[in-house]
């Protein structure tokens, strides 16, 4: 049988695990919200950024006198232990519990007070010298320290994990451009053969997208690094001192070196979450990229004798328990569900940040969940894809050629010469007779060979410039 211990709170009382850090608001939050099993825990920014928080606020309030060092150190101490995920197991909430995310601010509260007192030598079972709200909450609100915590935890995953897993993938899409750069193959529109491209200039653009989609994303930090901390309850600030924002900003920096600032409008900050909004639509563009770059992989690599095969992709595991031998383009279909689920998650935070209502906004647990939840999973797809597909693609130069030879969209290049609908005459006959473009060109009778090799230049028409 667990050990028991009695914890109090403004409800009363109730029973806790003995050895459990946690106290009595968190111990109701588990009997209360029985829902689902994605936990914040699962989600470690979050935790983290919880950490940081506390240790920031903890630090200022000893900076601005509200708390005695011998209260405030021990409590950045114990906070550190959160941040190092030392703590974790003490953290065993669900997203959807309070829309302010109060059971979470409050299971924070309760666990740094707890360990604060253990570190300062004395047994939290039984001893209350630093208090959960007192002292770790000393000056704050969850309505503030939740939304602080979801733009602290956003901020470092989209810096330290987005950008450059994303990063990386786009860098190997510009080098197989440059590699590729020279190589003529048949261009596409409406799924249809269109006049020539190179497979740099194909792959070329793949990287360029996801460069738009990363400046999008950084184009929306700004907005994440506005905290929400000095508002307190509904963005007046009571309680806190007139600097406390201010000075937990200036910590915050100090300790993640990202340019956090106290939020100009406090009741803007609580009651609304649009930055958060605007990074989720930020993440769905990336997906969206995404998705457009898997399906042009698999496409070209589809086959390998019966579809366009212009491409090799690396074979990694068997693709059928029916079928022998056959391949599989399986990153291509794993980033492809990770971007119908950043759709999804999109479409939650969307309806969620609409719902902020007088001065609070009370859906921040889901908003942060699926915003982190679609960070995670672009980060961790765009490496796999990357290790996995996208440094082993290869062309198939002679599919490519065999394309490129039987593409009819080269009669383009004659239009200048023997005018669109002459062009457009020969195309058509050498489609419906079966003959190669060049047969029925100089069947026309409208230009002979010599002008044919002449004007018809595949890589010369990847560019209105001169090649070198």
């Amino acid at each position: 049988m667990t050990e028991l211990r009695i914890e109090k709170d403004s409800m009363g009382t109730i029973e806790v695990p003995a050895h459990r850090y946690w106290g009595a608001q968190t111990q109701r939050s588990i009997q209360n919200f029985p829902i689902g099993v994605e936990r914040f825990v699962w989600q470690r920014p979050m935790i983290q950024a919880l950490g940081y928080l506390k240790k920031a606020t903890a630090l200022a309030n000893g900076v601005l006198g509200e708390l005695d060092v011998s209260i405030a150190q021990p409590i950045a101490e114990a906070a550190q232990l959160v941040i190092d995920g030392q703590l974790d197991d003490e953290f065993p909430l669900v997203v959807f519990q309070t829309g302010s995310g109060t059971q979470s601010n409050m299971n924070a509260n309760e666990v740094i007070a707890h360990k604060a007192i253990e570190l300062s030598g004395g047994d939290f079972q039984v001893d209350r010298t630093i208090h959960p709200n007192d002292h770790v909450n000393r000056g704050q609100s969850s309505n503030d320290t939740f939304p602080t915590a979801m733009h602290i935890a956003v901020a470092l995953q989209v810096t330290q994990r987005l950008l450059p897993d994303v990063g990386t993938l786009r860098d190997t899409f510009h080098e197989l451009a440059k590699r590729y750069d020279t190589l003529v193959k048949v261009g596409r529109t409406h799924l249809q053969d269109a006049t020539p491209i190179t497979l740099g200039q194909e792959i070329g653009a793949w990287g360029v997208q996801l460069d738009y989609a990363l400046k999008h994303v950084e184009a929306q930090l700004p907005g994440i690094y506005e905290l929400a901390i000095g508002g307190t309850a509904v963005g007046t600030g009571l309680n806190a001192h007139a600097e406390f924002g201010d000075t937990v900003a200036r910590q915050l920096v100090d300790l993640t070196g990202l340019p956090f600032v106290s939020a100009p409008n406090k009741f803007y900050a609580l009651s609304a979450h649009d930055a958060l909004v605007n990074m989720s639509a930020a993440l769905r563009t990336l997906a969206g990229a995404l998705l457009k770059i898997a399906n042009d992989v698999r496409w070209l690599a589809s086959g390998p004798r019966c579809g366009i095969g212009e491409i090799h992709i690396p074979e990694n595991e068997p693709g059928s328990s029916i079928m022998p031998g056959k391949v599989n383009p399986t990153q291509c279909e794993a980033l492809t569900m990770v971007c119908a689920q950043v759709f999804g998650n999109d479409a939650t935070v969307a309806f969620a940040g609409s719902q902020g209502n007088f001065q609070l906004n009370v859906y921040k647990p889901v908003m942060v969940h699926n915003v982190l939840e679609s960070i995670e999973l672009l980060s961790d797809a765009c490496l796999a894809f990357n290790e996995h597909c996208a440094i082993g693609i290869e062309p198939d130069e002679v599919r490519i050629q065999q394309n490129l030879d039987k593409n009819l969209m080269l009669v383009t290049a004659l239009n200048k010469h023997i005018g669109y609908d002459n062009a457009a005459a020969i195309a058509k006959k050498a489609h419906q007779q079966g003959l190669s473009l060049k047969e029925a060109a100089l069947e026309s009778g409208l230009l002979n060979e010599q002008q044919y090799e002449e004007w018809i230049d595949p890589l010369a028409m990847t560019s209105n410039q001169t090649r070198k």
